[in-house]
């Protein structure tokens, strides 16, 4: 049995209890902190809540080795944990269709996700974004311009874009470094981003939204991660006015 549990947004009580019944009850327990993690809590902190030991994965062990996991799986009841809602990852659905595959059963047990939330946060209405994008670091003479192309598509069908933020070993791509990017970006491809939203924390008691232009939030202080970015289409009234509310717009 392989069950996919998601752990929620940020902090250890973000999980469901029945997620919590299927790590207690688990043979064994990884958690895979390369797509999204929970940065209120440290593996430590799980280990204690959970009562059960927690092994963590790396990006290889799940897309390029997950052979001893599917074995375990077979025969016995392994328990993969994940920050937000599981199968958001096109990674997780991978490799739910191999164990499939292979006759080994599964099960997804949801947790809160940050595009519902960034929508609550933000105020604009979920039926109103369009495709999401990743904004990754730069590399050497790497930069790709998929974002600004999906972005620009996005404006022209009048659709907000949730932008994912980068997440590396021990480094968190932060709003203003985004906006950084993306400014770059735009000027290349000839386009004006003239809103940007900004939400950090998501899921934490004290959790920052900030709407404005490129430069207003780039001095604006957000914190700690996690962050995430939305480039906003038209908006409507409602969506107005609740920036205005709630993120200084």
């Amino acid at each position: 049995m392989l069950t996919f549990v998601g752990l929620g947004l940020f902090s250890l009580e973000d999980i469901s209890i029945k997620g919590l019944g299927r790590i207690r009850g688990a043979d064994r327990v990884y958690l895979e902190t390369y797509t999204s993690r929970i940065m209120g809590a440290s593996i430590a902190d799980m280990e204690n809540f959970y009562q059960r030991p927690v092994i963590e994965l790396g990006r290889e062990d799940i897309e390029q080795h997950p052979g001893e996991i599917l074995k375990e799986a077979e025969r016995s009841d392994i328990v993969i944990l994940t920050g937000g809602d599981p199968m958001v990852s096109t990674t997780h659905m991978d490799l739910r269709i191999r164990a499939a595959r292979i006759g080994i059963k599964t099960e997804i047990i949801h947790g809160s996700s940050i595009s519902s939330a960034a929508c609550g946060l933000s105020g604009l209405q979920n039926y109103r974004f369009g495709k999401s994008c990743s904004l990754p670091f730069p590399h050497k003479n790497w930069f790709p311009m998929t974002p600004i192309e999906v972005i620009k598509q996005n404006i022209t069908l009048d659709l907000h874009t949730l932008v994912y933020l980068d997440i590396q070993t021990e480094r968190y791509m932060t709003i203003p470094y985004a906006i950084g990017l993306l400014e770059e970006m735009a000027t290349k491809a000839g386009i004006h981003i003239t809103l940007y939203i900004g939400i950090a924390r998501a899921g934490s008691e004290f959790p920052v939204v900030a709407a404005g232009s490129a430069d207003s939030l780039t001095r604006t202080d957000f914190g700690p991660p996690l962050h995430i970015l939305i480039i906003p289409a038209t908006l409507h009234v409602v969506e107005r006015e609740y920036l205005e509310l709630f993120a200084g717009l």
